[in-house]
């Protein structure tokens, strides 16, 4: 997963962090954290403005309901594992109010990516974690952890930023994609091609235990989520040059550790470079909302 290199790691690195911050008995509710209704997601057809193809065809063969319903079930699984740790942040959390705050303004600018964003129910939790992290699992189903936070010591707009990213990532069905191919490979195309009713492949997205938290993304993968994240960003208001100035903290993170994100994500300069060159088809967009 983009961000996310093992969750063992996140597990053993999640403390009582938030407990400073955080009442010390952390409010549990069946479902917390944000949620969008899905009609409230929901926007008039816009044209996009960076480039980034259609989406891969290969997806279709594993059933995108049963991978959100697998995501949904193991994103309840690190919520469950964070809260016994008291590393879960409650719903008045300041650093998750704000988080809250950065996804409504980008919600309503997901839907011209994928269609079914109107079936999703977008949850931001926090996690209390040393890890320079954060994930969006398919169906909208978004996480950070403290370290990204506050070790970057991110703004708002540098925020939108790994947000958009991450939820370009659920939007274009980058996982569905990746298991798709991986299990095409192992399987052969030419059994692939007889399935048709897809039993194998489906029964894969049903039961994809952890994989969804281990799943890296391609290179290309990642600069169309950088591209379309961007573009979201900006749309809600959120300055595009951030973009850069994240990458930028980033790479000198690397200097420090080198974080887990940048073992599977392209070098930060060619993606800065990438971001660069589609900062003016986006500078207008934000002008745009920031006028509104």
């Amino acid at each position: 997963m983009c961000f996310l290199c093992d969750l063992k790691t996140s597990s053993e690195s999640a403390s009582a962090q938030l407990t400073s911050t955080a009442p010390t008995e952390n409010r549990w509710h069946p479902r917390r954290g944000f949620l969008l209704a899905a009609g409230a997601a929901a926007a008039a057809p816009v044209l996009a403005q960076v480039d980034v193809g259609s989406a891969s065809s290969v997806r279709t063969l594993v059933p995108a309901e049963q991978m959100e319903a697998s995501a949904k079930q193991q994103y309840s699984q690190v919520l469950t594992e964070a809260k016994s740790k008291n590393a879960l942040a409650p719903n008045d959390h300041p650093q998750l109010k704000r988080l809250h705050g950065i996804a409504r303004r980008l919600i309503p600018f997901t839907a011209q990516w994928n269609p079914r964003v109107a079936e999703w129910r977008w949850e931001v939790n926090l996690i209390g974690s040393k890890q320079l992290n954060a994930w969006c699992m398919p169906g909208g189903k978004i996480a950070f952890y403290t370290g990204i936070l506050d070790q970057l010591q991110l703004t708002d707009d540098e925020i939108a930023m790994i947000m958009g990213h991450e939820m370009a990532h659920a939007l274009r069905e980058h996982a569905r994609e990746r298991l798709a191919k991986s299990k095409v490979t192992s399987i052969g195309l030419s059994v692939a091609s007889t399935l048709l009713g897809l039993g194998q492949l489906g029964d894969v997205a049903a039961n994809l235990g952890t994989q969804l938290l281990t799943l890296k993304y391609s290179r290309d993968d990642e600069t169309e989520a950088d591209l379309v994240g961007l573009e979201i960003a900006a749309r809600g208001g959120f300055w595009p040059e951030a973009s850069v100035n994240l990458w930028k903290k980033m790479l000198g993170a690397n200097g420090n550790g080198s974080p887990s994100f940048l073992s599977t994500h392209p070098s930060g300069s060619n993606r800065i470079q990438e971001l660069q060159a589609n900062l003016p088809k986006v500078q207008h967009l934000y002008e745009q909302a920031k006028q509104g």
